[in-house]
């Protein structure tokens, strides 16, 4: 006895691609989550200053424009008595908003003096991660009411 079944044309499907699949889409999810997908830097980050002379032969026309002089007011916040440090660079440490706006007076009159203007200088504050946001708007006013049009923030330091 012979079956028709037997007869029949019979369809190769080939080797079975479910597991390659399931092992090109692991591949897949492992690169995208480890990937960067941040834009392209066109420069190397640095914490040197710009100069407006360096190194080398440059064309003069394709130097970027030197950034305004900076001055760095460290803020830090005295947890037991409530009071606030403001120290000028590495100068003298000032603790209250009186004798502070004296001096960033004093420092923005100098500053006149040398025939710039305030707005070419940029004021940065930099508050220590403990300092109290009340303290650093304190200093911010200050220098407000000191006539510094540039003021800014730099992430906290500790």
């Amino acid at each position: 006895m012979k079956l028709k079944g037997a007869k029949a044309v019979h369809y190769d499907s080939g080797p079975n691609m479910t597991p390659l699949v399931d092992v090109v889409m692991v591949i897949l999810i492992f690169l995208m989550l480890t990937g960067s997908f941040g834009a392209a830097s066109h420069f190397l980050p640095s914490t040197m200053p710009i100069k407006e002379k360096g190194k080398g032969q440059i064309d003069k026309s394709k130097i970027p424009k030197v950034p305004d002089p900076q001055m760095e007011i460290f803020i830090s916040s005295d947890p037991t008595s409530n009071t606030f440090r403001a120290r000028i660079g590495t100068g003298q440490t000032y603790a209250d908003t009186d004798s502070l706006y004296a001096e960033l007076t004093k420092k923005r009159l100098q500053h006149v003096a040398t025939g710039s203007t305030p707005d070419k200088m940029q004021i940065i504050l930099s508050p220590r991660l403990s300092t109290r946001f009340n303290h650093i708007m304190m200093v911010y006013e200050t220098a407000m009411k000191a006539e510094w049009p540039k003021i800014g923030f730099q992430s906290a330091k500790d």
